[in-house]
């Protein structure tokens, strides 16, 4: 009996220690998709690689004269402007009726917007209108003839919506879809003011090299004995470049568990949800907290200090040496003579 209490102990622990994972499943979880209706195979998260479910690689440590300094910086910023962007299809017997129809449902969300207050723009964005056909037969004594008739007009166009209070997005939707606008291609994320935040970036980056510099001073290196290369380069995410999707853990069906029959498995929907960068690898992030999806700035810095070369040591010079000349005479005195330098 105690060891049936025992493992039902751990059971219930494992089962209260899974939960904080959520009904994530890590089969799908490489799925990803914008904040729209939208999924593309190949929207991806612009060469940024998530490192959340990868095991920690931490490479030995090998000792070097030239010294590397890579530092990141990452800025989180709510946008500042938005633009929804709703694709719109209309059908119709005529040219003129179809545009009349599309003016109408237009209309009708502009006009449902402005009766509670809002003040965004609108513009649109003309994709096709082509005419609709089918195919007529027509019958003759030995054979039949198969011609093209125009039925009708397709009009297709994107109703482009910018706003700049988030809270105005609920609005836009249901105005949208009072008017039988359902399809929401994407959501644009604009903020202001860029240069004044990469350079907000520049300035805590380059407070970051005085303090490491500094450090490697007080480990005894003098570093105006070394040259420096430099590379950096600045990225800009907007939030549909980090959407995921997912699919729940699959469940069993209890009405099949009570009436005893076959085990029924529930098809589970596809989720999504918001997975930002990770400040994992990031020297430097500024407004960390986030509540909801933002714009996500970041500047990186390579620097590289190679020691200077050797200045070579200047030669000793040779004194030019000055030939003399001694003549003994017969009588025994010495007479000593300076020969011209060549």
């Amino acid at each position: 009996m105690r060891t049936i209490i025992v493992s039902i102990a751990l059971i219930a622990s494992a089962l209260i220690h899974a939960q904080h994972l959520g009904n994530f499943n890590n089969q799908v979880s490489t799925m990803e998709i914008s904040r729209a209706n939208i999924a593309t195979a190949d929207m991806g998260n612009a060469g940024y690689i998530n490192p959340h479910n990868k095991a920690v690689f931490r490479p030995n440590l090998q000792p070097s004269n030239i010294l590397n300094l890579n530092l990141r910086s990452l800025y989180n910023i709510e946008a500042t402007d938005y633009t929804a962007v709703f694709n719109i299809n209309q059908l119709g017997k005529t040219a003129e009726e179809t545009q009349q129809l599309m003016k109408d449902r237009i209309n009708a969300v502009k006009s449902n917007l402005k009766a509670q207050g809002f003040n965004g723009q609108y513009a649109i964005d003309m994709i096709s209108f082509v005419p609709q056909y089918e195919i007529e037969v027509t019958k003759k004594l030995f054979s039949k003839t198969y011609t093209e008739v125009p039925v009708g007009f397709e009009l297709q166009q994107n109703l482009m919506i910018s706003y700049r209070d988030d809270a105005d997005f609920q609005k836009i939707l249901e105005a949208c879809a009072s008017a039988e606008i359902y399809n929401l291609v994407k959501v644009d994320y604009y903020v202001k003011n860029l240069e004044a935040i990469y350079k907000e970036l520049q300035t805590k980056l380059l407070a970051e090299v005085k303090s490491k510099k500094a450090y490697y001073e007080a480990l005894g290196f003098n570093m105006s004995d070394y040259d420096i290369h430099m590379a950096d380069q600045k990225y800009y995410h907007v939030p549909k470049d980090f959407y995921k999707s997912y699919v729940a853990s699959n469940n069993l069906s209890i009405d099949a568990l009570k009436q005893k029959k076959g085990v029924t498995r529930i098809k589970k929907p596809i989720s999504y949800y918001y997975d930002p960068i990770s400040y994992a690898g990031y020297d430097l992030v500024v407004n960390a907290d986030i509540q909801k999806p933002v714009i996500q700035l970041g500047m990186d810095l390579s620097l590289r200090y190679i020691p200077k070369p050797e200045k070579p040591v200047a030669p000793v010079p040779v004194k030019e040496p000055k030939p003399k000349v001694y003549v003994i005479s017969p009588q025994g005195p010495v007479d000593i003579k300076q020969l011209p330098n060549s």
